[in-house]
């Protein structure tokens, strides 16, 4: 099984499936991502989570997988995540992501 690599400064880690690490790796293609870039894990106002394409910042967690930063979450949003992981599942409309 491929190993992810999560480095930070220090705060609670989020938890990142298998799938979803497999998930976020192929948006990642698909956007056509730098080597620098990945993707920002942010909260809406809604409760739901966004990701979107941005560059690694000072104190980011970050979730590397074979050789894709494929998840950055920012230090402000670590006690909002703590005990949290990144999921995904399949459905009708294909692979959905979410945080639970």
């Amino acid at each position: 099984m491929p190993e992810a690599k999560v480095s930070g400064e220090g705060w609670a880690m989020i938890a990142v499936t298998e799938c979803a690490k497999e998930e976020l790796k192929t948006i990642l293609i698909e956007s056509e991502a730098g080597p620098e870039e990945g993707l920002r894990l942010l909260p809406r106002p809604d409760g739901l989570f966004i990701v979107t394409l941005d560059s690694k910042l000072p104190g980011d967690q970050v979730v590397e997988y074979q050789g894709f930063k494929v998840l950055l979450v920012g230090i402000e949003y670590s006690k909002l995540l703590d005990g949290k992981s990144v999921e995904c599942m399949a459905t009708e409309d294909g692979m959905v992501l979410f945080v639970r």
